[in-house]
């Protein structure tokens, strides 16, 4: 059977929200089996879980932000991006601000987080939302258009192309594909930044967000080139940061998908919406397990390793 999973024993981190600039507390911990992932926020006079769903999201400005019991957890993305890559299953994560740290601005230290607690099998079977019918969103014409779609396949793979315009972005990768079964998250996708533009930084300043940015957890750029002073992690960053991001927003429907995603331009936004085009029609997809973890598609048999 191929089994969930969680981890063997809690980890912690300190860091700084990347919009709120707050000092925040971070500590993963084991879950029982079909908890799902439920992000808690503990510095409130009453705890509130907030159990991820496609329908907890309810803000896609800049980052995925989820909400419940009128608490919010802000910037979700990169540890459930993490979570995805990895195969964690069941994790509460035990927060004391609203927003997640943003730590390096990539998922490897989530990854570097959750491996040193290392990985745990646990006695039920994992269950997918497995892709039966092809299913869009799109947005815009011509030139602002941009789409993203989930495609009926036997394992989980992300396409994605981007389309910024910018100098020091026009001169690296514009496309990337990652099959979790050829691929390695660690190693291909986590590692990538998120990355801004100065300018943008001043305007969202100004409006009070961005207030824990800068160049020790972002690539920024000027006008034409990359500011930072060690460059860039991969010659395709800018990209694989977008994979990273989508594979973090997809994890919030709650369960593994078996499908292939495909996206031009997409963000937070867009993938929430596709997420939820998807769950408006049931007869687009099911429910499986694998009895037999050698019927599962490559990338989801074998835990992830440690370091």
């Amino acid at each position: 059977m191929l089994q969930q999973r969680t981890l063997k024993t809690l980890t912690r981190a300190v860091g700084v929200g990347l919009h709120s600039g707050q000092r925040v507390e971070l500590t993963l911990r084991p879950a029982q089996p079909d908890t799902g992932i439920v992000f808690r926020r503990i510095d409130l006079p009453e705890p509130v879980d907030i159990p991820i769903t496609a329908q907890a999201v309810t803000d896609t400005r800049l980052a995925s932000t989820i909400s419940a019991g009128g608490a919010k957890v802000h910037t979700v993305e990169h540890l459930m991006s993490a979570c995805a890559g990895l195969g964690i299953d069941n994790l509460y994560v035990d927060i004391t601000a609203e927003e997640v740290p943003i730590l390096d601005g990539s998922s490897a230290s989530f990854v570097f987080l959750l491996q040193s607690a290392g990985i745990e099998l646990q006695k039920a079977p994992r269950r997918f939302i497995r892709v039966k019918h092809p299913v869009e969103v799109r947005e815009g014409e011509g030139a602002q258009a941009k789409w993203a779609r989930l495609t009926p396949y036997h394992g989980y793979k992300l396409n994605f192309e981007i389309d910024f315009g910018h100098p020091a972005v026009d001169s690296t990768g514009q496309y990337v594909a990652f099959d979790l079964g050829s691929g390695n998250y660690s190693r291909d996708i986590a590692r990538a930044r998120t990355f801004g533009f100065t300018r943008d930084f001043e305007m969202l300043r100004s409006n009070g967000l961005a207030l824990g940015g800068g160049l020790d957890n972002a690539i920024v750029m000027d006008d034409y080139k990359v500011l930072n002073s060690d460059g860039l992690r991969y010659d395709d960053e800018f990209v694989k940061h977008k994979i990273l991001d989508a594979m973090g927003d997809l994890y919030l429907i709650g369960k593994p998908l078996l499908a292939e995603y495909t996206a031009f331009r997409s963000g937070h936004a867009m993938n929430n919406r596709l997420l939820r085009e998807l769950l408006a029609h049931p007869e687009c997809w099911d429910m499986v397990t694998f009895e037999d973890e050698r019927q599962a598609p490559a990338g989801f048999a074998q835990p992830a390793r440690a370091w």
